[in-house]
């Protein structure tokens, strides 16, 4: 099973970017999937989720309305897609999954750095 998120980089202050995370290894129909972040000297944060079931999705109150999570689940990948950024969406982004019908991420991706400059 491995994760590979893509699609960082630096961008300035009101732009935008698209993350996004190839699955292999399974399936992940079945999964939940979701983004965290980590800034230097900062706890990990859960930014977006997107469960299987249904395709509901949670957002962290500081990238609602700016962010939006998606899924391909044919093609076992998941998006992030990022608008109006701040300096402070400033980490290393990475991707995870849950195991099939699981509720705990167990399953993690290498993490894409975004720089956001002011």
């Amino acid at each position: 099973v491995q994760l590979q998120a893509f699609g960082g980089g630096l961008v300035q202050a009101g732009g935008s970017l698209r993350l996004s995370c190839a699955a292999s290894g399974r399936t992940f129909s079945t999964s939940n999937m979701a983004w965290f972040r980590q800034a230097p000297g900062k706890e990990r944060e859960d930014v977006a989720a997107i469960w299987w079931r249904g395709g509901s999705t949670f957002y962290a109150d500081s990238v609602k309305g700016r962010f939006t999570i998606s899924r391909d689940s044919a093609k076992n990948t998941v998006h992030l897609q990022m608008n109006s950024l701040k300096p402070e969406d400033t980490a290393v982004y990475y991707c995870a999954a849950t195991a099939p019908y699981g509720t705990s991420f167990d399953y993690w991706g290498q993490g894409t750095l975004v720089t956001v400059s002011s």
